[in-house]
């Protein structure tokens, strides 16, 4: 089952691509500007066929998303059919239609989430009290203390525990209030955990540690639990009318999140830079920490379509309509690579300069802005390696 929802949360991240450069490619098609060529993935090619109408279709090796070339890209492009011909106002549609198709496509998954049972990830995640009605719930592993009985056992961060039982009784787990009370239950006590691991049932049997041991740690620097893990509640929940107001108020706290998470992982980079030229090794580090903690790549993506695959359909999609989400945001960055640093340097150009912008400049801005996205590509790939595998 977990294979299947993988290879659905796949099959959809790839569409989130798709369905970027189709945005651009059907607004470029409406506004008289030529396609020649829609590719899935960045060059080098794997793949490519010429069409009857003169567009080609291709596949490329490197998984960073996809592009759509149009006839004359740079600004000062005159020729007809050109991106560079178009007026600004059909050049401003093209750039934000990628990013408007990934909007609408994070929206209508989360709007489809909400009317049929959305995961709660964040605290205070938005609902509408009045039409809110928790359908499912239950305790997933967290934090797992080292040299415990959950770690001596071999539990692991996907597992959701099921029951506890022990001596004839068993008492099932759907909170995180039922475990805390089971374990103190059978304090000392060595029981049979029943565990969804990888969306397959399992048991495991652990001794709990005793109620003396649990309570002389309180007062050390070090408390203990019974089991040893710090539990992760996941609860899901239904809206009715109220689904797409759902979608709008998630999206701002996603929108919001999203921000401040960059902002934390420039900061961490400033530092770690900063450590650097300064030999601090401490602000080196802790630099390195925050800002490589507030990113993630295909191997991130990846490794959360497959724990998510564990947890079943509904967190699976919300995984792909965050991440879509985020891809519209990620495009309006005024990054010269991206579509939003492009619309920018041509309403600098054209609208307050009054100029097409010089090709050559253009070139620069663009290539090198997309040498630094390779290489943060790259070093963000490495890290979630080490993070993931």
């Amino acid at each position: 089952m977990q294979i299947l929802v993988f290879g659905i949360g796949f099959i959809l991240f790839i569409g989130l691509i798709l369905i970027h450069e189709w945005g651009h490619f059907i607004v470029a098609r409406r506004n008289g500007v030529e396609v020649e060529e829609f590719g899935l993935g960045l060059p080098p090619r794997a793949w490519r066929r010429k069409l009857k109408s003169g567009m080609a279709l291709s596949l490329n090796w490197l998984p960073l998303g996809g592009f759509v070339k149009l006839k004359g890209e740079h600004d000062s492009d005159d020729r007809p059919g050109s991106f560079g011909a178009a007026s600004l106002w059909a050049k401003s549609k093209i750039m934000l239609a990628g990013v408007t198709m990934n909007l609408l496509a994070g929206l209508l998954l989360l709007t489809i989430l909400a009317f049929i049972g959305i995961p709660k990830l964040i605290d205070n995640q938005f609902s509408v009290a009045s039409d809110t009605k928790i359908v499912h719930r239950q305790v997933l592993v967290g934090y797992i203390e080292r040299d415990s009985p959950a770690d001596s056992a071999g539990l692991s961060g996907p597992d959701v525990i099921k029951a506890i039982s022990a001596a004839g009784q068993t008492i099932n787990v759907s909170s995180a209030e039922d475990l805390r009370q089971a374990t103190q239950a059978f304090a000392g006590q060595t029981v049979t955990l029943t565990l969804k691991h990888n969306g397959k049932q399992r048991q495991k049997t652990v001794k709990l540690r005793t109620s003396a041991e649990v309570q002389a740690s309180k007062n050390s620097d070090h408390p203990k639990g019974y089991l040893g893990i710090a539990p992760n509640q996941l609860d899901i929940y239904r809206a009715t009318w109220s689904a797409p107001i759902v979608a709008l108020g998630f999206s701002r706290q996603l929108v919001v999140l999203t921000v401040q998470g960059l902002g934390h992982a420039l900061g961490g980079l400033g530092s770690a830079i900063a450590g650097t030229l300064t030999g601090n090794k401490e602000a080196r580090v802790n630099g390195q920490s925050e800002a490589t903690a507030q990113v993630g790549g295909p191997v991130a993506i990846g490794a959360l379509l497959w724990n998510g695959g564990s947890l079943g359909f509904n967190f699976m999609l919300m995984i792909i309509a965050v991440v879509s989400l985020t891809l519209a945001l990620m495009n309006v960055l005024p990054l010269p690579a991206l579509d939003g640093g492009r619309l920018a340097m041509m309403l600098i150009s054209r609208g307050l300069l009054k100029r097409p912008l010089n090709k050559k400049l253009e070139e620069r801005l663009v290539g090198g802005s997309m040498a630094l996205l390779l290489l943060l590509f790259a070093l963000i790939t490495i890290v979630d390696v080490k993070r993931f595998l």
